[in-house]
């Protein structure tokens, strides 16, 4: 009513009334009335303000390729801002009387991809993939020293870069190729896999065969050990039998020797007796018969004379005519042990 009117604003934003061109009041969340045809406010909000973009940029490879992030920031220093921007509230006091404000997030987006782009052209397209932690910090000190965001009185309160993508047919390729170089390690590893296998195997039939070499020397050192426990038993058995040998001639020489004196002594007793007996033959050379088998008979026992009777009743058998010999007689010499 005629031009009079009231306006309520936020904690989070700043109003500045300005009548007749000059500042008359500022501040957060003011409530006041004001005359409309004389009076102009400037709205500015502090709270903060999330902008999201999405860059096609080309890498230093000349691959193409879609950065996808997201940026907040906000107004630290109204009287800056308001004086490079109309922040200014139309006749309503419902809305902006231009579309600066809604300029405002294309002005970071527009720095934040000029920082970019200069990044992503000093990168290939496989490093740039990679470079999302990279492009923030690079890009979040770039927009910290941007004049044209310092001037504004802005703050970036954060930065993030959520996606980076090739072109589908980049993406195709590339996915190829590294399911090509997944399929190289997959067969280096079998391959890897099977070359330890044979070296393992190797290194058992090296034992085996270290372990049977060892066993064969063992038997061959066992073997030589008996041999030469044998050889030595030989050696004793042939020494024991040379000196068997050696003791059995010896002992056949004594008895060569023993033979040989007995011999001798043989012969000489045996012509002592010759020379005796021819002697005595010499002596009863003249001598009657009768006369020395008397003398033979001196000193016989009654059985030899009894023989010796029975012997000359035989040798003149033929001058007998008729013998008796009584029972008794021959009981007695049949009965009568010998002489010892």
């Amino acid at each position: 009513m005629f031009g009079l009117k009231f306006i309520k604003t936020q904690p989070t934003v700043h109003l500045r009334q300005y009548v007749r061109g000059r500042l008359r009041r500022e501040g957060s969340g003011l409530a006041f009335f004001y005359y409309a045809p004389t009076t102009a406010l400037v709205a500015i909000p502090l709270s903060s303000t999330e902008a999201s973009f999405i860059f096609n940029e080309v890498t230093a490879d000349f691959q193409e390729i879609t950065l996808q992030g997201q940026v907040t920031y906000r107004i630290t220093d109204p009287a800056k801002i308001a004086a490079l921007l109309d922040f200014n509230l139309d006749p309503s006091g419902q809305g902006y009387a231009s579309d600066d404000p809604q300029k405002l997030s294309q002005r970071v987006i527009n720095t934040i991809q000029v920082l970019v782009r200069a990044e992503l052209q000093k990168l290939p397209l496989r490093d740039a993939l990679r470079s999302s932690d990279i492009l923030v910090r690079t890009v979040a000190t770039g927009l910290s020293q941007a004049n044209d965001l310092v001037s504004l009185g802005l703050e970036i309160l954060g930065l993030s870069i959520l996606a980076i993508k090739p072109t589908p047919e980049t993406a195709r390729a590339l996915e190829a190729e590294a399911r090509e170089e997944l399929l190289k390690k997959a067969d280096e590893a079998v391959y890897a896999r099977r070359n330890s296998a044979v070296q393992l195997e190797r290194a058992i039939k090296e034992n085996e065969l270290n372990t049977e070499i060892a066993v064969e020397t063992k038997k061959r050192q066992v073997r030589e050990t008996q041999m030469d426990a044998e050889r030595a038993v030989q050696e004793k058995k042939n020494q024991m039998r040379t000196e068997d040998m050696s003791a059995s001639i010896a002992r056949e020489s004594q008895n060569a020797q023993l033979v040989d004196l007995a011999t001798t002594n043989a012969r000489k007793e045996a012509d002592a007796k010759a020379y005796a007996a021819s002697a005595l033959m010499q002596a009863f050379a003249g001598v009657d018969g009768k006369v020395i088998q008397a003398l033979a008979s001196t000193g016989m026992q009654p059985d030899q004379l009894i023989a010796a009777a029975f012997r000359d009743l035989a040798e003149n058998a033929q001058k007998i005519g008729e013998l008796n010999i009584s029972p008794e007689l021959l009981r007695e010499l049949l009965n009568k042990k010998p002489a010892k």
